[in-house]
């Protein structure tokens, strides 16, 4: 069995051991291999301990030169006398960066080997024939691990780097911290063993050299003093030995603000001069107060502790320029009070309870107040006068007073402003200011007047000053009381005695301090009316009564009612007011259907409506009758009417499938239009009967007629054994008066006797609206009009 034999070559420096790969059938070489004696560097173990050897690992360091490198070699116990054999090298990188040699079986590595880029390489070997490259032995599997070396530095991939910090924090306190990495094996020696340290920024900050935690190293860092400080860290490798590669990165620390500051005015005395016309609100000055500290922590606030007992004053914090503006609360006087002496503080809004705060500081503002020529002022802003609304003109209604309040006290005149008087009712006194009427007032029409008055100072006219003057005229009682409306009242003929007609109520255009009180009167000649009365409701009301139930529209259709209203003024003022009252007819219920006498005449229950449609259907049929008289005067045919000529209006309805044209035709009207087919029989000419019948004759009316309802059974009894009869039910009309009624006649026209002869008791016995009918027409002269 032959022996495939790989040894390898290395750096000096390395210990790499020959390994021998064998076929199937050998078995692994043991401990007690022991070299041969050529003494060339190969190894060969004894074959009796060969045996199977799959991935083996060689180790080559990675190296940067541009020479080829010896790998090993590969040897194998078949390669004996001319034998030929051919050395064969497969797997990752062989061609490319793996080369051998054929005939002798070396290995070299052709390119740069990397570690960073590729750390190990699985190869396969193998011997064939050279001329039939047939396989001799299988192939042997081995892997080259590519040994690191310090190549790399160390980088900040997240470098430059920024932070932040309290000022005034302790010797200790974290910032930040950074990180490096590197490339090289952290498993193999200390290649990727960083090591920190602070290049730059001593002494106020330091690092961790193990975890790369930048700390304060230095007490009382003030941000005031300095706000950025810029510190340099380097990244060593080698565990920071000598040989070792480094990197470096940049960390920007910025001290923040703390409110270590107090405030602090510039100046400890202000001084300021304002005229005492200086509008309330308005700026008389302003303060500052400085501090350090920056953001929320300069700002401030400030206060008057002292010397503004009158409350004058104001200060506010100008929340751009963080200055205090002081203002007027109230109006300056010159003439009161000259000067004032303010005690101003301004204080931190935030303070940091280690720092002792809140931090404050004062300063005086003395406030000098400037004489200004003022205009005159008004005893009162505002004032109200009355006066009664009969009082003359020239009647003084009231006086208004202003004066000068500077020193040198100017004279006044006082004057109306006219465009709140345009009617000139008012004057004024340009001297004293006092007001009388110029015309006479009447409260009814305006109860008050507001003017406005305007005082002026003669030395100076542009000094001017206005007060609201409002006038109330005073009521007196110049009114007499009258009804609320126009009342009209509406009577029911069959009313009851006693029932009310109409409720009245007053007004009155004055208005008396202790309210109105009205007494309601007939006038003395009503005194003893026979038909109204009137009865006091107790609230300024009354209410008109009926005396009887005797009221008739035809007897007298209207009354009237003077009625005498007084009021409780003084003087008391009167007035006559006459109610209307009309007569209607009304339901049972008494509600009011008519008031008009020509309706009484008409029908009972008939309008005015339904008796002109009345009129209009009987003469649009005496317009018709009077046409047909006129055709039939033109044409001397007979009404009976042919076959070819004869004309229907028919009505038909139908509820399942007809029969034809037999179910169009219609009843023959032709009896209805013949006199001579009352008392006869005509055969109809709408159908052929298959029987023919002999006319029958009809019974005649008496002497004295017969009963309609016997006339209409003969008819129906004929109508019903008719066989020529349609299967239909049909309409016939018979003219037909009946005998007359057994009470005679109603008419008036037929009785030569007067109202006053005729007796109509008997009326009452034909029932309730006969006896309505009686009453009408036995009206006596004894109803009286009033």
């Amino acid at each position: 069995m032959s022996v495939l034999l790989v040894w390898i070559t290395c750096f000096p420096h390395l210990f790499v051991p020959a390994v021998a790969v064998t076929s199937r059938s050998v078995q692994t070489a043991g401990a007690d291999a022991t070299p041969n004696s050529h003494g060339d560097g190969q190894v060969l173990l004894s074959r009796a301990k060969r045996g199977w050897v799959w991935n083996q690992m060689f180790v080559l360091e990675e190296f940067s030169g541009p020479d080829p490198i010896l790998v090993g070699r590969l040897h194998t116990d078949l390669d004996v006398g001319g034998k030929r054999i051919k050395y064969v090298l497969a797997g990752e990188g062989a061609g490319t960066i793996f080369a051998i040699n054929e005939m002798t079986g070396d290995i070299h590595a052709m390119k740069r080997l990397d570690r960073e880029e590729k750390a190990e390489y699985t190869l396969t070997a193998q011997v064939t024939n050279a001329d039939t490259d047939e396989p001799l032995e299988p192939p042997s599997e081995f892997i080259i691990k590519v040994q690191d070396i310090n190549d790399n530095p160390p980088q900040f991939t997240e470098g430059p780097y920024r932070a932040s910090v309290p000022e005034m924090s302790a010797v200790g306190t974290p910032v930040t911290r950074v990180t490096a990495s590197d490339a090289d094996d952290p498993v193999y020696g200390n290649s990727a063993k960083l090591v920190y340290s602070i290049l730059e920024g001593q002494p106020y900050f330091s690092i961790d050299p193990n975890t790369a935690t930048v700390k304060i190293a230095l007490h009382g860092m003030d941000r005031e003093m300095r706000e950025e400080y810029l510190v340099v860290i380097q990244a060593k490798d080698m565990g920071g030995h000598m040989g070792g590669l480094s990197g470096t990165t940049t960390v920007t620390v910025t001290l923040t603000d703390i409110n270590d500051n107090p405030p602090k005015f510039s100046k400890s005395l202000y001084e300021f001069v304002i005229p005492e016309d200086l509008a309330t609100g308005k700026a008389g000055g302003k303060v500052k107060a400085n501090d350090r500290d920056i953001g929320e922590n300069a700002k401030s606030t400030y206060n008057i502790i002292e010397g503004d007992e009158r409350g004058m004053f104001e200060i506010s914090t100008d929340a751009q320029t963080q200055e205090g503006i002081l203002r007027l609360k109230k109006p300056l006087d010159f003439e009161s009070k000259k000067a004032f002496t303010l005690k101003v503080e301004a204080t931190n809004l935030r303070f940091e309870p280690s720092s002792g705060g809140p931090y404050k500081d004062t300063a005086t503002v003395k406030i000098v107040v400037e004489d200004s020529d003022e205009p005159p002022v008004f005893s009162r802003a505002a004032y109200v006068l009355e006066v009664n609304e009969n009082a003359p003109v020239n009647t003084v209604i009231g006086t208004v007073n202003a004066r000068d309040p500077d020193t040198t006290g100017s004279l006044v005149r006082y004057f109306i402003d006219r465009h709140t008087d345009l009617e000139r009712q008012f004057n004024i006194n340009v001297d004293d200011g006092k007001i009388t009427l110029a015309k006479s007032l009447d409260r009814e029409t305006d109860m008050w007047h507001n003017i406005t008055v305007t005082a002026t100072e003669v030395r100076n006219h542009s000094q001017i000053s206005r007060a609201i003057v409002a006038i109330r005229v005073m009521d007196i009682n110049d009114n007499a009381p009258e009804f609320a409306t126009e009342y009209e009242a509406f009577l029911c003929e069959n009313g009851k005695p006693g029932q009310v007609i109409q409720t009245i109520s007053a007004v009155d255009k004055d208005d008396p301090i202790q309210g109105h009180y009205f007494d309601y009167r007939l006038v003395p000649e009503m005194l003893n009316n026979p038909n109204f009365t009137i009865k006091n409701n107790q609230d300024n009301s009354i209410s008109v009564l009926a005396k009887h139930d005797a009221f008739r529209r035809q007897k007298q259709e209207m009354y009237y009612l003077p009625i005498i209203v007084t009021d409780n003024g003084h003087p008391p003022l009167s007035s006559t007011n006459t109610l209307t009252v009309r007569v209607c007819g009304c339901s049972k219920e008494g509600i009011v259907q008519s008031c008009n006498v020509e309706a009484y005449v008409l029908p009972i229950g008939l309008s005015m409506g339904a008796l002109i449609a009345i009129l209009a259907c009987i003469i649009l049929l005496l317009v018709i009758v009077v046409l047909f008289v006129t055709l039939r005067r033109n044409k001397h045919e007979p009404l009976i009417i042919k076959d070819e000529e004869d004309v229907r209006e028919n009505i038909i309805r139908y509820d399942d499938e007809g029969g034809g044209e037999e179910d169009t035709e219609a009843f023959d009207i032709a009896t209805l239009q013949n006199p001579d087919g009352v008392n006869g029989f005509l055969p109809r000419q709408d159908i052929k009967p298959d029987l023919q019948f002999m006319p029958r004759a009809g019974q005649h009316s008496g002497p004295n007629g017969v009963d309609v309802d016997e006339f209409i059974n003969v008819r129906l009894h004929e109508a019903d054994n008719d066989p020529t009869a349609p299967p239909y039910d049909s309409i016939q009309i018979y003219g037909y008066e009946g005998r007359g009624s057994g009470a005679g006649s109603l008419s008036s026209l037929e009785t030569a006797s007067s109202d006053s002869d005729q007796n109509y008791e008997y009326l009452r016995e034909w029932g309730p609206r006969f006896r309505r009918l009686g009453e009408l027409y036995s009206v006596g002269e004894s109803d009286r009009e009033t």
